[in-house]
């Protein structure tokens, strides 16, 4: 078998066997594909040429590239499950891959901004039009939910339930959890619903999806991100500061320093290992440290 049908057939496996996220399955699929080129040059027509240091000089090459460590780490890692998976089917003899340590990736601290800077960017958008109104709704839901962008793409009005005061959210692997709407939230979207989200709606067409553009199309991640920057803009926050995930962060870290359990955050985020989450109480680092200079009986003995 060609090395490309090999990995079509391990691509095909990540989403219907694993359900793995769509996202994930993308990214995998470059990265194999950019593997698969580098071992064309290199006289590979299959996987079962491939050797331990045909992995290692890719691996190298891509850091010559001046590739990111995190982009590296899963490039390792997308070989690592591709290799594993044809030797469990016995497509290869051997696992090239199998005596290699695991990529050891240095987490980068989470992006977040401040309270101010989050309660400034909701107040830039307060006019009364339906792009403010859909706009406002958007950001609060990013904000007061955690929402990755991909879920707030996804977001149906089905999803509504309790009356509207939690979300139904399906996040990687189809997982579903459920996300309380605050109270801003709420008044948000029922702005939305009642003065605003009709007009986007095509003629003598429903949609199911909360958010539309202006052709009465779901909004895509590209949009949001386009919709947020111009935003972040007007409030004074600059394009390097702002994403979609930097509320999802900022979502996280507030509610850690306003006394928060960390496993309810799990929850909340859905996350599947509570390391993923952790990472949030390196950035309330300082909080912590004051609330030990404030309350433990030998901090200033």
């Amino acid at each position: 078998m060609k090395l490309e049908d090999e990995i079509d057939a391990f691509l095909a496996s990540l989403s219907f066997e694993r359900a793995m996220a769509a996202n994930t399955c993308e990214a995998y699929a470059r990265d194999l594909r950019r593997f698969a080129e580098d071992l064309s040059r290199r006289g590979r027509t299959c996987a079962a040429e491939i050797t331990r240091e045909d992995i290692v000089g890719f691996l190298r090459r891509e850091r010559d590239r001046g590739r990111a460590s995190t982009t590296r780490a899963r490039r390792r890692a997308a070989i690592r499950m591709f290799l594993h998976y044809l030797k469990e089917r016995h497509l290869i003899a051997s696992d090239p891959s199998a005596l290699m340590d695991s990529a050891k990736k240095e987490r980068p601290l989470p992006r977040v901004l401040s309270e101010e800077e989050v309660a400034r960017l909701l107040d830039s958008v307060s006019g009364d039009k339906p792009r403010e109104l859909r706009d406002r709704a958007m950001l609060e839901v990013l904000y007061g939910c955690g929402l990755r962008v991909s879920e707030l793409c996804a977001m149906k009005m089905l999803d509504f339930v309790s009356d509207g005061e939690l979300l139904r959210v399906t996040g990687k692997g189809s997982k579903e959890r459920l996300v309380p709407v605050g109270a801003a939230a709420g008044r948000a979207l029922n702005a939305y619903f009642a003065h605003a989200r009709e007009t986007f709606l095509p003629p003598n067409r429903v949609v199911p999806h909360v958010f539309l553009s202006a052709l009465g199309k779901p909004l895509t991640r590209q949009g949001v991100f386009k919709l947020l920057r111009t935003r972040a803009a007007a409030a004074g926050i600059p394009a390097s500061r702002i994403s979609p995930h930097v509320l999802r962060h900022s979502y996280a870290s507030h509610m850690l320093a306003h006394g928060a359990d960390i496993r309810a955050i799990q929850e909340l985020l859905g996350h599947v290992d509570i390391g993923t989450t952790q990472i949030y109480t390196h950035v309330d680092a300082g909080r912590i440290a004051d609330i030990h200079h404030r309350y433990h009986p030998r901090a200033d003995a």
